[in-house]
Formats: C-alpha cells, sequence, structure tokens
C-alpha cells in the first residue's frame, strides 16, 4: 500500500459509486446501504457513531431495543460487505488506485491509494464492544500458559483424536431419539497463540467471533462465544471447540478440538497450516474460520454425526419432529438422491409444528422436494406447470421470511437448474455463497453447474476446494473432476470418478462413464453402464438429448454424449425421442 496522501473526498465519493454500480453489489442493495451508509458518515467526519447499533438500526430496520450480544445481523452482513469488497478489487476493480475497505473486526472503513504490493496485516481489535460486551478471554503473555491450555496443546499436536472420537459416538450411549432432535449447541472460544511473542497475538483474537458468524450461517446449530474458562464453556452446551497458533517452518499451524460436553472426551481435531506468504494475507482469520467451518458446519461434519446415525437407522422420532432433523433428513436426500430419502424427507416437513413448518427453511426446502418429482411423492399428482408454479410461491415466502438465508438462496439456485435457467442459478448461487462462503456443499452445486454451462475453467478450482475442505465429499461432489478428467484425457482418472459420481447422478452419472470407458477402449466399463442409461425413467419417457438440455448449456459437451452413445450402440430415435 502506499504511503502518499490520503484521498480526498471527491475520490472517495468515485470510489463508492463505481462500487454501488457494481452488479455482484447491486443485486444486494441491503449491502449497498450498509456501504453507503458507513463511507458517508465517514466522509462527513462522524466515525465515531459507526456502531453495531446504529448500523442494525439505522441499515437493516432492527428496532430501538436491538441488542447486538443477541442478533449477529451487522456481523453477518459486515462479514459479506468485507467479502464482496475483496471479491471487487481482485476482480473488476484491480486497476483502483483509491479503494474503499473494511478491516477485520471494524465497522469503520479505511480509504487507501494503492499500488498493488503486498502488506502485512496491521494488529486490529477484531471484536466491536456492543458484539462482545467484556467478555474477551484474557491475553497470555510473556510466554506464560495456564494448565489447560497446555494440555490443549498436547492434545491438539498428538494427532489420535479422530479415531478416538468416533468410537465415543458408536459405544451405547443411553439417549433417547428425542435427545438428538433439536440443534446441537457448540461454544466457541478464543484460540491461544503459543508463539510467545506478544505481536503474533493477532493471529489468534478475534478468530473465534468469525467462527460464531461462519457457524451461525448454516442454521443447524446454537453456537455462542465462551471466554477461555473451560468448565463454563460445557456446562450448558453440547460441543466445545478450542484451538491454538503457533509458529512452524517460518509459518503458522492452527489446531482446533472439538470436545464432547457429556463425556469430555475430544472428538475431532483439525491442523492447518500456513506458509509465511499466506501470513501476509489481510483476511487472515477470515480465511482460517472457513477452512474450520467447512468441516463443522457440514451435514456430514462431526457436530451431525450422531443425528445423522440417528436418521440412518430408521428409529423413530419421539414426539414431533424438529426443523433440525428435517434438514439432516433433507440433506441426507440430496446426497443420496433416492426415493426413499426424498419421502422421508418430505413426510419430516410435513410433521412439523405450524411454526416450523412456516419458516423460510422449511418453505425452501419443500419447493425443491416439489420440483424433484421423480424422487419424491411432493409432486406427483401436479403437473410440470403446477410444480413449478407452486414450487416459486413457496420460494418467494422463503425469501420474504428469511432473505439473509444461505439456505433459502441455495434452494432458489436448485429450483433454477430444475427449471432450465442456468445464468439465474449461477447468480442465485453466488448470493448463497456470499451469505455462507464456508459451505462445501453451495460450492459444489455450483461448480457442477457452471461445468454443465461450459464454464469448467472456473468450477474446477471452486469443486477442488469443496472438496478438500469438505467433510467426507458426498459421490456428486466429484462431477466436475469427472468432466475435467475427460476433457484432459486422463480416462482411468475419469472412469474412477465417474464410477462414484454415478451413485448419485443416474442420469449423467452412468453416460460419462460410458464416454471415459471409450477413451479408455474398454468395452466392459462401457457395457456396464450402458444399461443404466437405457433404463433411465426420464430418459425413456422423453428421449436422452431433450432431458439433458433441461440441466446442460454447453452444445460441446452435448455434442460430445450424443456421439458416445451412438458409437456406444444407442439407437439415435432414442436419443430425441421417448423409448
Amino acid at each position: 500500500m502506499s504511503q502518499g496522501a490520503i484521498p480526498e473526498e471527491r475520490e472517495v465519493a468515485a470510489a463508492l459509486q463505481r462500487l454501488l454500480a457494481w452488479p455482484d453489489m447491486a443485486r444486494s442493495a441491503q449491502l449497498g446501504r450498509f456501504l453507503e451508509y458507513i463511507v458517508s458518515l465517514k466522509l462527513r467526519g462522524e466515525a465515531d457513531s459507526i456502531k453495531a447499533y446504529s448500523i442494525a438500526v439505522d441499515v437493516f430496520g432492527r428496532p430501538s431495543d436491538f441488542d447486538p450480544q443477541t442478533d449477529p445481523i451487522v456481523r453477518v452482513q459486515a462479514r459479506r460487505l468485507r467479502s464482496l469488497l475483496g471479491q471487487y478489487y481482485r476482480e473488476v476493480g484491480a486497476d483502483e488506485t483509491v479503494r474503499i475497505e473494511l478491516p477485520v473486526g471494524r465497522y469503520v472503513p479505511d480509504f487507501v491509494r494503492w499500488d498493488g504490493e503486498a502488506r502485512e496485516p496491521a494488529p486490529v481489535d477484531v471484536v466491536e464492544p456492543e458484539d462482545i460486551a467484556d467478555d474477551r478471554p484474557p491475553s497470555s503473555t510473556n510466554g506464560q500458559l495456564s494448565t489447560s491450555w497446555f494440555v490443549l496443546a498436547v492434545m491438539t499436536l498428538a494427532g489420535v483424536i479422530m479415531s478416538y472420537g468416533i468410537s465415543s459416538w458408536n459405544a451405547g450411549r443411553a439417549e433417547t431419539p428425542a435427545a438428538l432432535n433439536g440443534r446441537p449447541s457448540v461454544s466457541i472460544m478464543e484460540f491461544q497463540s503459543l508463539t510467545g511473542d506478544p505481536r503474533d497475538l493477532r493471529y489468534a483474537a478475534g478468530l473465534a467471533v468469525e467462527l460464531v458468524t461462519d457457524l451461525d450461517q448454516f442454521e443447524t446449530m446454537d453456537v455462542q462465544y465462551r471466554s477461555a474458562n473451560a468448565a463454563e464453556a460445557q456446562a450448558d452446551v453440547d460441543y466445545s471447540l478450542s484451538g491454538i497458533v503457533r509458529r512452524e517452518e517460518g509459518g503458522l499451524q492452527y489446531g482446533a478440538i472439538l470436545t464432547e460436553s457429556q463425556t469430555g472426551s475430544v472428538i475431532w481435531s483439525r491442523q492447518i497450516s500456513l506458509d509465511a506468504a499466506e501470513m501476509t494475507r489481510p483476511d487472515l482469520l477470515d480465511h482460517v474460520s472457513q477452512k474450520l467451518s467447512s468441516m463443522l458446519g457440514s451435514p456430514r461434519g462431526p457436530i451431525h454425526r450422531r443425528a445423522r446415525a440417528l436418521i440412518d437407522t430408521d428409529a423413530p422420532l419421539s414426539g414431533q419432529p424438529s426443523l433440525y432433523i428435517c434438514r439432516m433428513m433433507f440433506d441426507l436426500y440430496r446426497e443420496r438422491r433416492t426415493i426413499i430419502t426424498g419421502d422421508r424427507a418430505e413426510s419430516c416437513y410435513l410433521g412439523l409444528s405450524e411454526q416450523e413448518r412456516e419458516s423460510g427453511q422449511a418453505y425452501a426446502a419443500q419447493s425443491t422436494l416439489i420440483l424433484d418429482a421423480n424422487l419424491t411423492a411432493a409432486g406427483g399428482t401436479m403437473t410440470a406447470d403446477e410444480r413449478r408454479a407452486r414450487s416459486e410461491a413457496l420460494l418467494e415466502d422463503a425469501i420474504e421470511l428469511s432473505p439473509t438465508s444461505a439456505f433459502v438462496w441455495e434452494q432458489r439456485a436448485l429450483a433454477y437448474v430444475l427449471s432450465g435457467e442456468p445464468d439465474k442459478a449461477d447468480a442465485a448461487y453466488g448470493s448463497a455463497l456470499q451469505l455462507n462462503p464456508s459451505n462445501t456443499d453451495t460450492m459444489a452445486s455450483r461448480a457442477r453447474q457452471l461445468a454443465l454451462m461450459g464454464k469448467l475453467d472456473l468450477a474446477v478450482e471452486l469443486a477442488r476446494r469443496a472438496i478438500e475442505d469438505g467433510a467426507e465429499p458426498p459421490p456428486w461432489y466429484f462431477g466436475v473432476p469427472t468432466l475435467e478428467a475427460l476433457r484432459t484425457g486422463q480416462f482411468r482418472e475419469a472412469a474412477n470418478y465417474a464410477a462414484i459420481y454415478a451413485e448419485s447422478d443416474r442420469e449423467l452419472g452412468p453416460i460419462l462413464a460410458v464416454m471415459a470407458g471409450q477413451g479408455l477402449g474398454d468395452r466392459a466399463v462401457v457395457n456396464s453402464y450402458l444399461p443404466r442409461v437405457l433404463d433411465n425413467g426420464a430418459f425413456r419417457a422423453r428421449g436422452i438429448l431433450p432431458r439433458l438440455r433441461e440441466r446442460i448449456d454447453n452444445p460441446e459437451l452435448m455434442g460430445d454424449i450424443s456421439a458416445a452413445l451412438i458409437q456406444a450402440g444407442v439407437p439415435a430415435e432414442a436419443l430425441e425421442q421417448a423409448f
């Protein structure tokens, strides 16, 4: 960053207008108002009045009794705005010399002249007083550690945690199914710096707040910020997350552990290593938080494994189902895409209390279940037009009730996919990832959609992140790697990926496997998957290519598929009409 003169007011105002006109910013009126509000106040010399409370009331319409400690709206939107600003200056605004920045943990923007040089992130107060009040953990000074943190360091570095944790879930617990019906609760403690250098506190302080904000966006757990007192943190929650950061080989290593409160057992751990270059990232804490949240927030992650185990056993729930358990069933349906999982999810949502059934989450999930009539009974008695109309009505209600729900926007995107509107789907996926950039399911879903739109180069990196950062990537994550391997001629790899992908996508998966088998010259692979193509009900009812055109907006890929199927022996008439 240049050390020259501070930008003039007119330069900042012009930079603001360019940002507000940027389509990605313009799509979110709330974020635009947020940005304009804080920039205008600072330009008027009123930076001291930029607080969580004033933003919540003046920008987001919260009532005068708004409490920043119980309502995270400002933190969530500040996080979204910070992410959008970073995206703008990496992409269309890369040549901007006057920039508006929102430092992590603050709501007062900075106006800077930019010369493109990397810079070491400056220490900042990463928590607004309104957000956490006086509940900050005490800092460790002069390299002295409490006994509990020394034990934490040893446990984190030992690397023996995961196998023990998995067995503890399966060891004959005395809980009833009803105990797993509600959302799990998690306390997040600030990470402890073990470097011995007080300047390194910036690498840990505030990470807990970022994690609370990130994990909140999954809407599947109750997340609380807690002090470093372990007894307090575990007293009234299901799980506690704590961690350390230390120097290692010129870089940093973060270690996180998740403890089950009932047994005191450590059930999950994760290490994240960053090199010297990554340490200079201005969004360092955000980056680490996203990686941890991608694992912890996943429906296949450690926090939800007990509920998932309950669903897999088909054990009856005690009493009325909850929105949480329905969400777990819905996620299982999306992974397996079977009639059984679809019907169970549908029945669960229909059995909710009136209050939960009329929520944004429930409406959004039901809209997808109705559109996916091949796998659920929800839309079975409706015509295609009736299903689309009903789904659209549910989504409109969902967005009105929960306009900042990443889950709702992801279902909005899926509805566009199922309706054959890929450009609208991509825009909705963008909104979902702005709200929750840690959701690897959304990453993988958007990556697949980009690939089917002919944007494979953009899709590959997104799919790679989803697979590397996600918890137990399900089969449908592997559609993009299959397409990339076919493009680069890695046919053995393509065949392996296609075999996985075909478990979840019974239309496109077997076709890609046929194409991989042809590339290998392996007739056995072709003969194994070709019957699955010809037995597909949707293909038989409409013809193979007409059905695929609803999903694929890429003439080159469609041409490759057509040629491959003809070479495999599929009759030409079966490609274009019912058979």
